[in-house]
């Protein structure tokens, strides 16, 4: 059976519920589309997320690499096109913060996703959950790990399509959030559950 490492993140900055935690944790183990789900949740923190992403990518030697990240803020479920080689913005769990470092010192500007980013807007919309491209997965740890997964793959030839997909908050986040829009938990895990499917 072909394996599928999805990945999450804990709280971050101001935000104390991270939705994608929740949904990484109930579909790991599961099998979805002819896929076997392996969880990891990764940790906000520039020194470690993308290393512990690449751990569980030599780890699990999987097929598929979806990353989940929190934009909140954006009202749509949003697979990203491109990862740029930056890493910049707020602090992360940590205290740390980073202005316009380089990812990889010597690696090239972009990766874009290997991902089937149309099929899963298309889908998506299809089924009533609103989605569209995103062309900025933004500076922070999201494009940090997206960007470092596609180097690692595209460097070691390795046979494994990789992307990020950014979620909307969920309606817990924006009762302590109230300007944020919000879908359900319910609904955030199964435009997940959608877009693994439509990967065949």
């Amino acid at each position: 059976m072909k394996k599928l490492l999805l990945t999450g993140f804990v709280p971050f900055l101001e935000f104390p519920i991270n939705p994608t935690e929740q949904i990484v944790k109930n579909l790991d183990e599961k099998i979805i589309g002819g896929y076997q789900v392996y969880g990891r949740i990764l940790p906000v923190d520039f020194s470690e997320s993308a290393a512990k992403c690449l751990e569980y990518l030599e780890q699990i030697q999987p097929d598929v690499v979806i990353s989940l990240g929190l934009a909140a803020g954006r009202t749509k479920i949003t697979p990203e096109r491109i990862a740029i080689n930056c890493k910049d913005g707020g602090p992360d769990n940590r205290g740390v913060q980073v202005q316009d470092e380089r990812i990889v010192e010597e690696g090239p500007a972009a990766y874009f996703s290997t991902l089937p980013v149309r099929r899963f807007v298309n889908i998506l919309n299809e089924k009533g959950y609103p989605a569209q491209i995103s062309n900025t997965a933004g500076t922070y740890l999201c494009n940090n790990v997206m960007y470092s997964v596609l180097h690692k793959v595209q460097c070691e030839n390795m046979p494994v399509r990789a992307g990020f997909v950014h979620l909307p908050a969920s309606h817990e986040l924006a009762i302590q959030k109230p300007t944020l829009p919000s879908w359900s938990q319910e609904d955030l895990q199964k435009a997940v559950i959608c877009m693994i499917e439509a990967l065949n």
